[in-house]
């Protein structure tokens, strides 16, 4: 909910709010908080809270480990899982240096930044996300297992399809706190599910993909479930895909085309950021998970598909991140290849009207590969010059050790 912070106070004041959890996240996308009582929120307001950030992975050492959160009210959300008498919040924070410097690691900020640079050039994205999980069996002592939920394929129902409750909890939390899920049914894999969101600004939408990593973990645990958003969950079964609706706010023609061809250019100098794991690559060129850069209209093998539209505007998707991606990075490294893409006029190469999975070798002759493993996407995005010109130095070397 859009709040000022009077509004905050006034609305913990009369919902018997006990406890604020100020939730950031890791270079890496893992959500964190820190918890405060209800009569410490003035004072986090106005000079913030310290922690310390040394064991925050990307956060640094304990040589400069004291940072401050400062919660945005704009933000704030009820945990719907926690009692109602002593009831819980939640607000996102930007982080600083006590002196009130930037984190240069504060990764919401840095797509704050993005959206700015956007708006300078009279430009607003808007974004939409699609993330599978798979939901694992736990064992007698509530650590997850090998074995999936349900043997059911794609699209199928009850009672083959055993998530269809648990997708239904998930909506209605994710609905209490003020998200409004557009669809859910369950994967092509066993125990494989899949929710989507409407259409957001860029930072609404990556602050709801963080947050519906963990209702759907809470939710999950809640019924003696293990969720697993790992890329490649089982290795002979389809991986989780984050797949990524874009979209700009113009109606030319050259201006969304652009925006496809920004990103088609600078996608191999993204991908250690929109696929940073080991097992993110086990996962590309499989099952639908696309390898080649490619774009096409209604193509499910392609890189960026652009869906049929059936009502709002028109929307790129694309198929290659996953789950472990840090969606503020994701989101950012997205505007400023779509931005370049617009602006400097960047030419849209022809569609790839082809099945890439089924093509010959004549047939995919010519076209570029997205990174084969870490490793490469690594080497390509540390010597980028597009990459070093919008992400900081620390957060590069971070991923590009």
């Amino acid at each position: 909910m859009k709040c000022s912070k009077n509004e905050v106070l006034q609305y913990v004041a009369e919902e018997d709010v006990k406890f604020i959890r100020l939730a950031f996240c890791d270079v890496f996308g893992r959500q964190k908080n820190i918890s405060v009582l209800a009569e410490e929120l003035p004072h986090a307001f106005q000079y913030g809270v310290a922690f310390d950030a040394s064991a925050i992975a990307g956060f640094g050492d304990e040589s400069r480990s004291d940072l401050i959160l400062h919660p945005d009210p704009d933000t704030l959300t009820p945990l719907p899982w926690r009692p109602e008498h002593g009831r819980v919040v939640r607000m996102f924070c930007s982080i600083t240096y006590p002196d009130g410097t930037p984190f240069e690691c504060d990764t919401r900020s840095i797509l704050k930044k993005a959206v700015a640079d956007a708006a300078k050039e009279g430009y607003s994205f808007e974004f939409g996300a699609e993330q599978e999980f798979y939901l694992f069996e736990q064992d007698e002592k509530g650590q997850p297992t090998n074995r999936p939920y349900d043997r059911a394929g794609y699209m199928d129902i009850a009672p083959e399809d055993r998530g269809e409750n648990i997708r239904r909890e998930i909506c209605l939390t994710l609905e209490q706190m003020g998200i409004r899920p557009e669809s859910s049914h369950h994967e092509e894999g066993p125990g494989q599910n899949e929710i989507d969101f409407r259409y957001s600004d860029a930072l609404t939408a990556a602050d709801q993909a963080l947050t519906f990593q963990t209702v759907v973990r809470t939710v999950a645990a809640r019924n003696g479930l293990y969720a697993d958003f790992s890329p490649k969950p089982i290795p002979e079964m389809p991986g989780n895909g984050f797949h990524i609706n874009m979209s700009v706010h113009s109606d030319a023609d050259e201006v969304f085309e652009g925006m496809i061809a920004g990103v088609l250019s600078r996608v191999e100098d993204m991908t250690a950021f929109l696929n940073p794991t080991e097992d993110s690559y086990k996962r590309l060129g499989l099952r639908k998970a696309p390898g080649y850069i490619s774009w096409s209209k209604e193509n499910r093998s392609q890189l960026v598909r652009i869906p049929a539209v059936t009502g709002g505007s028109r929307r790129a998707e694309l198929r290659s991140p996953d789950p472990a991606a840090n969606p503020y990075l994701a989101f950012s490294v997205l505007i400023y290849a779509a931005l370049e893409g617009i602006t400097q006029k960047t030419e849209l190469p022809p569609a790839a009207d082809i099945n890439f999975f089924r093509a010959n070798e004549e047939e995919i002759k010519g076209f570029r590969k997205l990174p084969g493993c870490l490793a490469d996407a690594r080497k390509i995005a540390g010597a980028s010059a597009f990459i070093k010109a919008h992400l900081p130095e620390e957060v590069v070397r971070i991923y590009c050790p």
